[in-house]
């Protein structure tokens, strides 16, 4: 008879054999610890011989920190290159399986930080433990050996000495505003003023480079290296050299009357040999005023064959139109036009002058202009004595000129930022820090006291091309003065005194403040 066909049997579930815990008694599953999770925890611990405290070495002049042997890295609080960093700190990790690593908040200026850690470990055969902790870093002040090096003479491995040898220094405030936009002077261990120029140093040969490469890309320059044996061990083979990089700047600055040689006016589509400098930045952009032909001439071409301006800013002279015929033809903001000038300062007979001038979509009946008056200038040049005399105008204009901009000198809203810069020193004993500035005309040697009247002229002239070109003005970083409104009072009375006394005339440019950004304390720029 079958078992199973008797009513009322069913077979029973198998049961699970059971131990006690050898610790608390407590039944659980057979284990090769023999004992329950609770009593594994708290007669192991998986994060032994892993240090639940570290120290983190942080330099506070570059803001890195050590990233064990000797690499220092950049890194924000609660990063992820911060963590990496925190985690190459801790020794026996190798030993475990990290599962989870994340920061616990701490105050800023506690000079701690805490990392919470989750880790694996094989306790027993076949028995994982998975256990959460805490480490807890302190932040020590190290002195990294780039910095070091700033505060120590005749550290300094790269040198790159920038020049422009004219009368006036536009071009050079220019290329100063564009390093400072794009932050090519943030590896510079020091600047320092120079006669016609600036020096930067560097700590090794490759930021000096990158310096030279963005140079070649906003302005045109030539650059020349050269390098000298500091001391040099014939049994290993090896020496220590000093690099320096020679960066000129071509000599032209924005609104320069230039004389092309032949060859070069032909090169350039037959252009007119007499021309005006409308821009500089990679390449010289030229126009001519007659025909409202343009030319861009690069760089490379520039230095095969060099040339000098014919003239420029201080040679200027004001003019004041008494009629302006548009002759219909235009090429972009250019308008060609017939102008009827007089000189502002004439003393004796009133001579006139019809120019044909590309200002004709600007200037209107009493406004007053700038140009050359080149037939009373003295102007020494060879190519421009080889011109046939039918060819060379009596007057060219170059810009319209603001007169109410010199009755009111009203408070501008914005400011331009400018290198710290250190004083002139010989380059074998170089001051390396750069908590020094001094904001004015280069170090030349002469009257002090001169030099910075040189340099406030070109300064104030080049705010004013700023004010004046809509283009320039978008290359460069324009900041809020938080100052300009009470200078703008102090200046209000005088200001609406000499406007009485002077009449009406129109406005000059002024930049929006929508333009504007706000100021941030950086580093290594003064306002």
């Amino acid at each position: 008879m079958d078992i199973d066909a008797v009513q009322g049997y069913s077979n029973a579930a198998p049961t699970e054999a059971r131990i006690l815990c050898c610790q608390c008694g407590v039944p659980i599953a057979p284990n090769p610890a023999a004992m329950c999770v609770n009593c594994i925890k708290l007669n192991t611990d998986i994060t032994e011989g892993i240090p639940r405290e570290g120290v983190v070495n942080f330099c506070r002049d570059c803001e890195r920190y050590l990233m064990p042997p000797t690499q220092w890295v950049k890194a924000e609080l609660e990063s992820r290159e911060l963590l990496a960093l925190c985690l190459r700190k801790i020794k026996g990790l190798n030993k475990v399986r990290l599962i989870d690593a994340k920061f616990k908040w701490t105050e800023p200026h506690s000079r701690r930080i805490k990392v919470i850690l989750v880790i694996q470990k094989e306790a027993f055969t076949s028995t994982i433990l998975q256990q959460a902790f805490e480490v807890e870093f302190t932040v020590g002040y190290q002195q990294c050996p780039d910095c070091a090096k700033t505060f120590t003479h005749h550290t300094w491995k790269a040198c790159v000495q920038i020049r422009q040898k004219v009368q006036h220094k536009r071009t050079f405030i220019y290329l100063e505003q564009l390093i400072l936009k794009h932050s090519a002077h943030r590896d510079a261990m020091n600047i320092q003023e120079a006669k016609d120029g600036l020096n930067f140093y560097f700590v090794n040969r490759n930021q000096a480079i990158k310096m030279v490469d963005f140079l070649q890309t906003v302005v045109p320059v030539q650059a020349k290296s050269s390098e000298e044996l500091v001391s040099g061990d014939r049994k290993n083979g090896t020496a220590n050299f000093k690099y320096t990089y020679s960066v000129e700047l071509i000599p032209i600055c924005k609104d320069d009357l230039i004389c092309l040689p032949k060859q070069t006016a032909k090169a350039l589509s037959n252009i007119p040999q007499l021309v005006l400098a409308n821009k500089v930045s990679n390449s010289v952009h030229f126009v001519d005023p007659v025909s409202l032909a343009t030319a861009d001439l690069p760089n490379a071409v520039y230095w095969r064959q060099p040339f000098k301006s014919l003239a420029d800013v201080k040679d200027m002279v004001e003019f004041t139109v008494l009629d302006v015929e548009v002759t219909g033809e235009t090429r972009g903001k250019y308008v060609l036009a017939d102008v009827e000038v007089v000189r502002s300062t004439l003393t004796g007979a009133d001579q006139t002058w019809i120019v044909r001038s590309h200002l004709g979509g600007i200037l209107q009946p009493g406004d007053t202009v700038l140009g050359y008056h080149l037939g009373v200038t003295n102007l020494n040049d060879a190519i421009f004595d080889s011109l046939p005399q039918d060819k060379v105008p009596e007057v060219i204009l170059v810009k319209k000129s603001y007169a109410n901009r010199r009755r009111k000198q009203k408070a501008r809203n914005w400011k331009l930022k400018s290198l710290t810069k250190a004083e002139h020193a010989d380059e074998e004993d170089t001051p390396t820090a750069k908590k020094g500035s001094k904001r004015g005309a280069n170090a030349t040697g002469g009257n002090d006291k001169v030099d910075q009247a040189k340099f406030e002229a070109d300064y104030e002239q080049f705010l004013r091309d700023l004010e004046e070109d809509e283009e320039l003005r978008h290359t460069v970083n324009l900041y809020r003065d938080p100052e300009a409104e009470a200078r703008r009072q102090q200046q209000q009375a005088e200001a609406d005194a000499m406007t009485d006394a002077g009449g009406d005339d129109e406005e000059a440019p002024e930049i929006g403040i929508d333009e504007l950004l706000d100021e941030f304390d950086d580093m290594n720029i003064d306002g």
